[in-house]
């Protein structure tokens, strides 16, 4: 592990994609099983929990925070850390899968609308032949379905749960039900599925490498995403530039 850097009051670790895809692999295979949270947080995240503390209590909660994006790796420059991937749950999870694809790990989708879970399930049968979806549900739940949800996840013993359920809603129903859980990894994936089901289109590889496959997101959902991204991000620089010294003088006490 390369170390931490503390955005907006949020610990982000700071790995190498194999290593990511190494610690996961550890902890499905650790004899004593324990359940483990991984989030990641882009731009969007990080200012949810700027205004919500509990939800950055949340966050920091996990047994693992991922940085996604542009943003995350401008305000980690401006501490004096440069991240050394870009660990986007759109590319970390399916890597993740194509390494372990001869392990036959097993996963369960929760997420999404009524049949995008199946839909994404499809989707990664046809990509990944052998792969083993081992149940799917909606993310729509009822008052008091968490409960039937988690003992199905249990009962299907998958090695890693994707929840999708957008921010803050996906980490927040992860913390809660963790004590319960027994599989080993819970991911939060936001809108993962919406792309494995063709709900979304991926961004062209330059786009990506310039890192602004936000905007080709803006295109394709306008009317939901513009005062994420229109105003989101200009408001998460300014809050980076003006938290940047709490946050140093933060890590400065961890390491003393």
């Amino acid at each position: 592990m390369l170390g931490v850097v503390t955005v907006l009051g949020v610990k982000v670790s700071n790995l190498t994609k194999k290593q990511a895809i190494s610690l996961m692999e550890d902890w499905i295979d650790a004899p004593h099983k324990t359940s483990h949270s991984v989030f990641i947080v882009n731009a969007h995240t990080l200012n949810l929990a700027c205004e919500d503390r509990s939800y950055r209590c949340v966050l920091n909660s996990g047994s693992i925070v991922f940085g996604d994006g542009t943003g995350v790796r401008l305000a980690a420059r401006q501490r004096n850390t440069r991240m050394v991937d870009n660990l986007v749950g759109t590319d970390l999870i399916p890597e993740f899968m194509a390494a372990n694809l001869e392990r036959q790990r097993k996963y369960f989708l929760l997420g999404g609308a009524k049949g995008v879970a199946e839909g994404a399930a499809e989707r990664l049968r046809n990509e990944y032949p052998g792969i083993c979806i081992v149940g799917c549900h909606t993310g729509f739940l009822e008052d008091g379905e968490s409960d039937r949800v988690v003992e199905m996840v249990n009962s299907s013993n998958a090695d890693m749960l994707l929840v999708a359920m957008g921010n803050p809603l996906q980490e927040r129903w992860i913390s809660e039900q963790c004590a319960a859980l027994r599989v080993p990894i819970s991911v939060g994936v936001g809108g993962l599925f919406d792309h494995w089901a063709g709900n979304l289109r991926r961004a062209p590889l330059w786009v990506r490498r310039l890192g602004i496959e936000w905007a080709q997101i803006l295109l394709q959902q306008p009317g939901r995403k513009w005062r994420r991204y229109l105003l989101g991000n200009p408001k998460f620089i300014l809050r980076s530039l003006r938290s940047r010294s709490a946050d140093l003088a933060a890590a400065g006490a961890r390491e003393r």
